[in-house]
């Protein structure tokens, strides 16, 4: 009986560290997460982040049916609002984490991408995420309105941003437009989309459920050791928020 007494008395702080935190996160920040979690996990070696990795407008969905997420990390900043007026998230907790980066990609090295390079038929299909569901597709829609593409440039709709490097580098694409922090570091070509031609990507979060573990996990993202990593994965960072 004294042992087991012992053994709870042991265990008991383990389980009150062993709480999963669910974090609902865009397609495009799922790998800087993950890079993130682990230097979390440095410090709270115990601490449990599940991921469920897909397009906002999917994720928003799955929030309004019920979903039992901890965290939102959206990648606009029109879904957490919404969410947040309809009493999903937390309005008060509502903050930009990164501000995105669109890039045309090709795994092919030495190719030219430019405006005129995307205007003529030689490059295509050029894949993109869907506008309807991802920012990162309407950012790419914005951009092919401003350069005035012509219909002739076949155009490969994909679920979201991820779905859109995976066409690229598969090859079913001639090119795809996707964020910086995917191809960082890789080799191919690409073309940094100036943000004159699309609207800023603020991408935000958000706590559904302020337990001390979710929250002490969505305040670490905003921590300097935290943001620089963001940073060099690609992103830009606001500093004064």
């Amino acid at each position: 009986m004294r042992y087991l007494l012992l053994l709870s008395l042991f265990l008991l702080p383990l389980m009150a560290n062993a709480d999963s935190v669910r974090v609902a996160v865009a397609a495009n920040f799922a790998s800087p997460l993950r890079t993130l979690v682990a230097l979390y996990q440095r410090s709270y070696p115990q601490a449990d982040i599940q991921l469920t990795v897909a397009s906002t407008g999917k994720l928003a969905a799955q929030i309004r049916q019920g979903a039992p997420y901890d965290i939102f990390l959206s990648a606009d900043n029109r879904r957490p609002l919404e969410l947040a007026r309809e009493g999903w998230l937390k309005p008060e907790t509502v903050r930009t984490y990164a501000q995105g980066v669109l890039v045309v990609w090709t795994p092919r090295p030495g190719v030219p991408i430019t405006p005129q390079s995307l205007r003529q038929v030689s490059l295509h299909p050029v894949a993109l995420a869907n506008a309807r569901t991802a920012p990162y597709g309407q950012a790419a829609q914005a951009v092919l309105s401003a350069l005035q593409v012509p219909k002739s440039v076949t155009l490969v709709r994909a679920e979201n941003v991820g779905q859109s490097y995976h066409f690229a580098h598969s090859g079913a694409a001639a090119a795809a437009f996707v964020a910086l922090s995917q191809v960082l570091g890789q080799g191919g070509s690409q073309w940094r989309v100036p943000t004159s031609l699309y609207p800023p990507i603020l991408q935000q979060g958000g706590l559904l459920n302020d337990t001390p573990d979710a929250s002490q996990f969505y305040d670490f993202l905003f921590s300097a050791a935290a943001q620089q990593q963001i940073e060099a994965s690609g992103y830009r960072v606001i500093h004064a928020q």
